[in-house]
């Protein structure tokens, strides 16, 4: 009597039998699990998902058309080859852009989406959903929507608004004035005014980045920092800080320390949480606002012009970019898988693949529009330009 299957309910562990017997039976246990997919080589067993999810993603091809050659040894340079294209398949298909089939970068100005605000911005920040722009000459800040760029709602109160962050459901705003303020708003709440918070930051805040508990704003004119604690009411509790620096301009946070430029200096500063200078990282010249993006800190040196690449977990300086069209770059960002730069001085932005440093070249905005401020929402690029006061969508 033959094997039959047919019409028949077999338990799990007694179909699993009937295959082994079968494959016994026939003396040829790998030609009954049969190919996989193209390699002919490769049995399709437990292991087979894994050769095929590989291939189809394009992290290996094997080493023919039909061959896999899976007990072959892989060399250094070939496991750097896999790795980073495995690194390059996961953030491309786990991006928002993949999500919403948006993989394009604007050719020129003529495909950007502008909002008109009518006045220039030093920084802008993304929450996710919504672009928070502050003004540095009125007291506004403008909710710009992400998805469609409509103005949603204008706040007043924050004078000399120089840089903005998000944070805990609250959006901040320092205030370049002598002493600096900062200033918070709900965004939960129907616009309105800010409330004041603090007014005894150092003179002239230009930067700003939040490590989890404290607010921390770089001053450039007041050299120092100054580490805003939150207390039930205003006014909050600020210590400045000195020592060290001469004349501060951005800031931000790694998940472990904080960083500042110190544009006098051309250096990077690595700061302890008293804020105290860790380590000092020489960058080019005039160094300004920089940007994190997981693992490297990209400086763009605003006089060189140059960005320096740091990787933080050590200080080292990995690469000093020249070249890709950057003209006195002054803001950089990060939206998961490229950075970009802003020019002042040709009206462009400058762009890099941020797993490898490879330049993605550069977009001009035309004659005058002088790109300073930029940021990401993950999904697009958004740039200030200040010559205009148009917002633009990238």
């Amino acid at each position: 009597m033959g094997w039959s299957l047919t019409k028949t309910v077999v338990p799990l562990a007694s179909r699993v039998l009937l295959i082994l017997g079968a494959a016994v039976l026939s003396g040829a246990g790998e030609a009954l699990l049969g190919n996989c997919g193209p390699f002919t080589d490769t049995a399709n067993d437990a292991f087979c998902p894994f050769v095929l999810e590989i291939f189809y993603l394009g992290i290996t091809t094997g080493t023919m058309a039909t061959t896999f050659s899976p007990s072959d040894n892989v060399s250094r340079l070939q496991m750097a080859a896999f790795l980073s294209r495995t690194v390059d398949r996961a953030l491309l298909r786990g991006s928002r852009r993949a999500a919403l089939s948006q993989f394009w970068t604007p050719a020129n100005r003529d495909n950007l989406t502008i909002v008109t605000l009518g006045f220039s911005a030093p920084a802008i920040r993304s929450d996710g959903a919504d672009v928070w722009v502050p003004t540095e000459f009125s007291d506004q800040v403008f909710r710009v929507r992400g998805n469609d760029a409509k103005l949603l709602e204008t706040w007043t109160g924050a004078t000399g608004g120089s840089a903005v962050l998000s944070a805990q459901g609250r959006v901040f705003v320092l205030g370049k004035q002598t002493p600096g303020r900062l200033y918070l708003l709900d965004p939960s709440q129907p616009a309105g005014v800010v409330t004041t918070v603090a007014s005894n930051l150092a003179d002239s805040p230009t930067g700003i980045a939040f490590d989890g508990a404290r607010i921390w704003t770089a001053n450039q004119a007041g050299k120092s920092v100054s580490i805003v604690t939150r207390t039930a009411s205003p006014p909050w509790t600020v210590t400045t800080v000195t020592a060290g620096f001469s004349n501060l301009t951005g800031i931000l946070w790694d998940g472990g320390n904080i960083w500042t430029t110190d544009a006098l200096a051309g250096t990077l500063l690595k700061l302890d949480a008293s804020g105290a200078i860790l380590q000092t990282v020489t960058t080019g010249p005039f160094p300004s606002y920089p940007i994190y993006d997981g693992a490297n800190i990209w400086v763009p040196n605003a006089t060189a012009p140059s960005v320096t690449v740091v990787r933080a977990s050590n200080g080292a300086v990995l690469e000093t970019l020249t070249g890709n069209g950057m003209d006195t770059p002054i803001t950089a960002a990060f939206d998961g898988q490229r950075i970009l730069v802003t020019n002042e001085g040709n009206d462009s932005v400058s762009l890099w693949k941020a797993a490898d440093l490879s330049p993605l070249g550069s977009v001009s905005f035309g004659s005058g529009a002088l790109p300073q401020a930029a940021c990401s929402d993950g999904t697009h690029f958004w740039i200030m330009l200040n010559a205009t006061g148009l917002l633009a969508r990238f």
